[in-house]
């Protein structure tokens, strides 16, 4: 969970309260600035953990029964 608040993440405007994601471009349409880029930030930034979207993790596929037995 403290990964999800890290303060040393870089600011995007992908992650600021003040930005919403394009459905169609990767750019994020910012409240304060317009459109900018997803790597953009300002001095406005503030950090939405909500809309983070967290990596996938690759599940093994290399079991064998034995992983499962008592």
């Amino acid at each position: 969970m403290a990964h999800v608040f890290n303060k040393k993440l870089p600011h995007s405007c992908m992650y600021c309260v003040f930005g919403k994601s394009s459905l169609f471009t990767g750019e994020v349409l910012c409240k304060k600035h317009g459109v900018t880029g997803s790597r953009d930030s300002c001095r406005h930034y503030k950090y939405d953990p909500i809309k983070r979207i967290p990596e996938q993790v690759k599940i093994a596929d290399n079991y064998t029964p034995e992983d499962f037995s008592l």
